[in-house]
């Protein structure tokens, strides 16, 4: 009888290919390993979506299988999506470090999850967990731009999964804190069957800079400002507030939280003591009576969130604060893809009102997270994989970290750029891609506490309605019909359009009931007709509606 390959499953379900939604599941035999749960933004054209979570039906439909979930740190695009799944799955152990999981309890608050429906478990970054049968997690701490960060190596009847989580390979991280590299280097020597590695940065050469480096060029500008001084960062990057916080309060400013994220991240990295402040920190309704040249603001906004606290300041909508000549503002942040725009856009405001402004990459108040390829280069050589799955970037990333790998003087057996939903078996011998599981992405509109999930033909409705307008018919059916038209977003020609709209409207109705046609026969013969004139004449297409009704 011959003997069975034993295999190991890998499902990405989000975070390849793309920059967010960051999910991925291991199975072995009956039982299913979960790390992360992220969300991401949405493009441009995703109109009046909030945020995008992976897609889980196959894990949905294999609940029963999962023995434990979990997370590497608590930055959104990690975490994120976590409270909009669990609510379709049962309860399920998950595990993280304190702030991660302090950060993740925040967001259970906005959906009105309880203690005890999850189940919470705090590791530290060198733990080792017994997950279940099949699984046990040894969790690394990396330096990134969050405390608690870590990799996993995740020990399997297979071998060992090396998990880098997202990194950089900071000498001189603001806690003090730098990456367990000898855990990868003892990975490394007992033998790594497949590393699955941070790609966001494998374009850059070189090394990424140091945090101190960004907290050089800061203090160099809050020490030569007399004004206002406003720094926006990403509200879960403690590392950076707490640098920020310590140069203002060397400079005796007033450290002022606005926008919801800063207070309530800020607060919980308090009460978790991540974050020391030689005096609480302040609301904007405590900032009467401080001299301009003794306050700093930390806000939210870094990404040109509409509502956010910069953008209304931008745009001189805040309730509480205008802006004036002399402020300084610190754009401590690099636009997520597909941001771009909307961060340009609250910069060109932010001149308008003549106050300075200080942006990456034209200042060096910003550095990314995420390794370059010498750091990337450094991981591979540590941890000698056999496999190699690059993730947590775009193809373009991917496909330059898998050519770094094949670059190396030891190169992994094989490599792999997978996609979202690959089904990709591993076995002692080879690495490939046997099928595909439903993927993709779940619109979320109106993020809190009441959330509703959109589908992709709302979002076309909307796409339509911006580009080509609406046309509304309103036909009443009787003796004498009526009809009115009504347009929005669609050029009138002098209002011939709408009128020779009306006509073919009446033609059709009169037709209808001069035949005895149903109601919604006539709808569809005023519509159809009306499709094919506003495509001739205007070369567009309308949303059309048209409504039908006996008089």
């Amino acid at each position: 009888m011959a003997k069975q390959i034993r295999k190991l499953q890998i499902i990405p379900l989000g975070g390849m290919g793309e920059i967010g939604k960051n999910m991925l599941a291991l199975r072995y035999e009956d039982e299913i390993l979960l790390i992360d749960g992220g969300l991401a933004f949405p493009d441009a054209d995703m109109l009046g979506v909030d945020i995008l979570v992976p897609k889980i039906d196959w894990v949905v439909e294999n609940a029963h299988q999962i023995k434990g979930w979990v997370l590497t740190h608590g930055h959104e695009d990690h975490i994120g999506g976590l409270p909009y799944m669990m609510r379709l799955l049962p309860k399920v152990p998950i595990y993280g470090a304190r702030l991660t999981l302090g950060l993740l309890r925040g967001k259970f608050e906005e959906f009105m999850l309880r203690e005890k429906d999850v189940d919470l478990n705090v590791v530290n970054p060198s733990d080792r967990v017994k997950i279940s049968k099949n699984f046990t997690v040894d969790y690394f701490r990396m330096t990134h731009s969050i405390p608690d960060n870590s990799g996993l190596i995740i020990h399997t009847p297979l071998g060992r999964i090396v998990h880098s989580g997202d990194f950089k390979l900071d000498y001189n991280p603001s806690d003090g804190h730098t990456s367990h590299l000898h855990k990868l280097a003892q990975a490394g020597e007992d033998g790594v069957l497949a590393l699955i590695s941070d790609s966001t940065n494998a374009e850059q050469p070189g090394y990424t800079p140091s945090e101190q480096d960004v907290m050089n060029a800061i203090e160099e500008i809050i020490a030569r400002t007399r004004g206002r001084i406003i720094v926006t960062t990403f509200s879960s990057h403690i590392h950076r507030l707490q640098n920020v916080i310590r140069i203002a309060e060397q400079h005796n400013r007033c450290i002022i939280v606005e926008g919801r994220s800063m207070i309530k991240n800020s607060r919980i990295a308090q009460e978790l003591g991540y974050l020391e402040t030689r005096k609480p920190l302040a609301i904007i309704d405590e900032m009467q009576g401080i001299q301009d040249d003794k306050v700093l603001f930390l806000c939210t906004g870094s990404q040109g969130q509409p509502m956010a606290a910069l953008s209304r300041l931008a745009t001189g909508g805040h309730r509480k604060i205008t802006l004036k000549p002399g402020d300084t503002v610190i754009m401590s942040s690099n636009p997520i893809p597909g941001n771009e725009e909307a961060v340009n856009r609250v910069v060109n405001q932010l001149y308008e009102r003549h106050v300075d402004v200080y942006y990456p990459p034209t200042y060096k108040v910003h550095t990314s997270g995420h390794g370059s390829q010498e750091e990337l280069k450094l991981i591979l050589d540590l941890t000698k994989p056999r496999f190699f799955l690059p993730w947590h970037g775009e193809i373009r990333h991917q496909v330059n970290h898998q050519r770094l790998a094949e670059s190396m003087s030891i190169p992994p057996k094989k490599s792999l750029v997978a996609q979202n939903g690959d089904l990709i078996e591993l076995t002692h011998n080879d690495i490939r891609v046997v099928d595909q599981v439903e993927s993709g992405a779940v619109y979320i509109d109106s993020v809190g506490k009441f959330t509703d999930e959109i589908t992709e033909p709302v979002i076309q409705d909307r796409q339509m309605l911006s580009n080509d307008g609406v046309v509304v018919i309103m036909a009443v059916v009787s003796r004498k019909p009526n009809i009115e038209v009504i347009t929005r977003g669609v050029a009138q020609n002098n209002g011939k359009l709408a009128t020779a709209i009306e006509q073919i409207a009446l033609d059709n109705v009169q037709r209808g009931i001069r035949e005895k046609r149903r109601l919604n026969d006539i709808r569809n013969d005023i519509f159809y007709p009306v499709r094919r004139y506003l495509r001739k004449a205007t070369g567009r297409n309308p949303l059309i509606l048209p409504t039908v009704i006996e008089g």
